[in-house]
């Protein structure tokens, strides 16, 4: 009689090329039991790769990326990275903590833009393996210091990936400063379920049905809208491509979906808030967080010059869902505070989890 052999879940590590400063960069490669495969770099803390089973048994990355290092050194379109120290946009570059305006690069229109020129995205981390019978993980930590984009405090940030036998992708972010500063960590991972073409076709449910919508500078309002029975509601599962080009003010705004989805929900409390399906492969994607909301961005902006991984990228290769406190939240005192002070220990868990239907 055969036996069958169980893998255990294993991190390999292999160099994945060197930074202008000299950095040596590292792909770690997490393996569970399954072969679900997940790849994260310890620049930017960017998860690189993600291969999951289709319902035949076949593995596809389904996250878009760059086999190499040099794209990932300016990524514009943030392609799987981490994002900080504030994820989102702050309005005129600017917030007042602690009774000090604090004034920050404007690098998109007059907004502040996903932590800045050199934010999380672009640092080198310091990297861990950690493994265990049921997980394969990498543990990042970064050091971000007092003035760092302009932002107050000495930060200490933790990055944590975990790879279950359960095929879910865990991450958890911790992190501590020696003086108020103001935080917002999320990753900036795009799916594609079925690997190629646009994700117009995916199924995508959400369990909400409040949305912040947007001005012309692309910053929440401070209104917490009811979006039922509008473009914008995905209570019940219908494809991001079915009112994507509906006649609505707010997708004129984004170009198609770049909002932040609210949830009404106990500080730190892991519950669902998106689940999509892709119909051809079978994949099923649902995704799990600590935060009070996260922005849905459906690729509006991605450059039809853009490749990689052997794929021509462009409008609509990938989705987002960016698990974060609301937009501009340190200059919108109606939505939670987004403050941490040296007494505080900031914590944010979500769960990527991966299933198929036949």
């Amino acid at each position: 009689m055969s036996q069958t052999i169980i893998m255990q879940p294993t991190v390999t590590i292999s160099p994945f090329g060197t930074t202008p400063n000299g950095d040596a960069i590292s792909a770690y490669t997490l393996t569970n039991n399954h072969g679900t495969q997940a790849v994260v770099i310890n620049f930017g803390a960017i998860l690189q790769s993600l291969k999951t089973q289709d319902k035949n048994g076949d593995f596809a990355d389904i996250v878009l990326g760059f086999e190499e290092l040099e794209p990932y050194l300016t990524n514009p379109t943030y392609f799987g990275a981490t994002i900080g120290r504030f994820g989102n946009r702050i309005g005129n570059g600017q917030c007042e903590i602690d009774g000090e305006i604090y004034t920050f690069l404007q690098n998109n229109g007059t907004n502040h833009l996903h932590g800045g020129a050199e934010g999380f995205d672009k640092k080198v981390w310091q990297a861990e393996a950690v493994s265990d019978a049921n997980s394969a993980g990498v543990v990042l930590t970064l050091v971000s210091p007092d003035g760092d984009q302009g932002y107050p405090g000495t930060l200490t940030v933790k990055c944590e990936y975990h790879l279950t036998n359960d095929d879910e992708l865990v991450i958890k972010y911790t992190a501590n400063t020696d003086k108020t500063t103001i935080i917002n960590l999320t990753n900036h991972s795009y799916f594609n379920l079925k690997e190629q073409g646009t994700i117009l076709d995916h199924l995508l449910e959400i369990p909400s049905s409040k949305l912040t919508p947007v001005d012309d500078n692309m910053l929440p309002t401070g209104e917490i809208r009811d979006i039922t029975g509008t473009p914008f509601d995905f209570t019940t599962a219908k494809t991001i491509g079915q009112d994507i080009d509906a006649d609505d003010e707010q997708l004129k705004i984004g170009a198609g979906y770049d909002h932040n989805y609210y949830f009404d929900k106990a500080d730190g409390e892991l519950s669902l808030v998106a689940k999509t399906t892709e119909p051809v492969s079978g994949r099923v994607l649902a995704i799990y967080t600590t935060e009070p909301g996260f922005q849905l961005y459906t690729g509006n902006f991605i450059g039809d010059d853009l490749s990689g991984k052997g794929r021509q990228y462009g409008k609509y290769a990938g989705f987002c869902v960016e698990p974060q406190h609301v937009p501009d939240a340190p200059n919108k005192p109606m939505f939670k505070s987004t403050l941490l002070t040296p007494e505080q220990t900031y914590t944010s868990e979500m769960r990527y989890v991966f299933s198929v239907v036949k």
